[in-house]
């Protein structure tokens, strides 16, 4: 079985010829199955009012399909949020800008990577199917030892099963009757049952799954969008975070001490005020910020993390921070 989790970003409703409309708030999904192979096209319904749900797209994707219809403030917010993400892979539909125009914009940054689609939806459709069934950009078959982490993004209470989560396997592997940490914070709860992609009675999930997790032990309101179920004893929670960043070149200024920013990893998407800025190179775009964190962030050591700033300026990606 294989599977495939994508971003499709740039114009709204796009996704819909993709897949079959899922779960739907902030962010929509769209599912796609072919014999054992599924792929999860997530669209970021509410953006670009709101940049949580671009976010929250990108958390969870391995690839992305970027549909750029023109030349605004809005792909190019698009293009950071990738990069920063660390979203390597993808295509590029043109739906109205010129190729010319893209292929400039996106230099230096990992979309440089991506390839120019030029079929219809339907090719691109299979070409979806094609990658997943490879394994190319998510897991296959994978069955890790260590433990998994699922990041939740819906929580609520059915009738005669009691609390329900609905999620993606970021890391690792989750089996039935595991015992699994709420992070942050100091509660446990255990898989019941496992759905996947719409399919009942699973023993596991893996890496990239969608997931629905039937638990015991917690309630729906003590499962907050972007908190993780793990059970992988490398994962780490920080409130306070002393870590060096890679800030964009298109931010103008340096960030100082006061401003309020926010994280972002695993879907987590967590506020915080930085309380002190060092230097971190020859460059105030690669500073060492101390940040104070509204809750704890978990992350596994060496990851990064997206950096990012809401109040009113723009872009309001900053760049990346090391997660340490």
């Amino acid at each position: 079985m294989g599977n495939l989790n994508v971003a499709v970003l740039g114009k709204p409703g796009f996704g819909a010829g993709l897949g079959k409309k899922g779960t739907a708030s902030d962010i929509t999904f769209y599912n796609l199955k072919r014999g054992e192979d599924t792929v999860t096209f997530i669209e970021p319904t509410k953006y670009p009012e709101r940049l949580a749900p671009l976010f929250y797209a990108v958390s969870i994707a391995k690839m992305a399909i970027l549909v750029v219809e023109k030349m605004d403030a809005a792909f190019g917010e698009t293009a950071l949020m990738l990069h920063s993400a660390g979203v390597d892979k993808g295509y590029i539909v043109l739906a109205g800008a010129a190729k010319e125009k893209v292929t400039q914009l996106v230099k230096g940054t990992l979309l440089e990577r991506y390839e120019f689609f030029e079929g219809d939806v339907n090719g691109l459709r299979e070409k979806m199917v094609s990658i997943a069934s490879q394994g190319v950009c998510g897991a296959k078959d994978k069955e890790e030892k260590e433990g998994g982490c699922v990041a939740v993004d819906h929580a609520f209470n059915v009738k005669g099963t009691g609390t329900v989560v609905l999620g993606t396997v970021m890391q690792g592997t989750v089996r039935r009757h595991d015992m699994l940490k709420v992070l942050p914070g100091d509660k446990s709860a255990q898989i019941r049952s496992i759905q996947k992609h719409d399919d009942d009675d699973f023993e596991s999930a893996s890496e990239g799954d969608r997931v629905g997790l039937a638990l015991k032990g917690v309630e729906p309101e003590d499962l907050d969008r972007g908190t993780l179920l793990n059970n992988i004893p490398s994962v780490s929670t920080r409130k306070e975070l002393e870590a060096k960043a890679e800030i964009h070149k298109y931010w103008t200024e340096p960030l100082e001490a006061g401003t309020v920013v926010h994280i972002g990893h695993w879907m987590q998407f967590v506020p915080g005020k930085i309380e002190g800025v060092g230097e971190g190179g020859n460059s105030w775009r690669n500073p060492r910020l101390k940040i104070s964190l509204s809750k704890g962030v978990a992350f596994i050591p060496g990851s990064r993390g997206v950096l990012m700033r809401l109040d009113g300026v723009k872009p309001r990606v900053v760049g990346r921070i090391e997660l340490t």
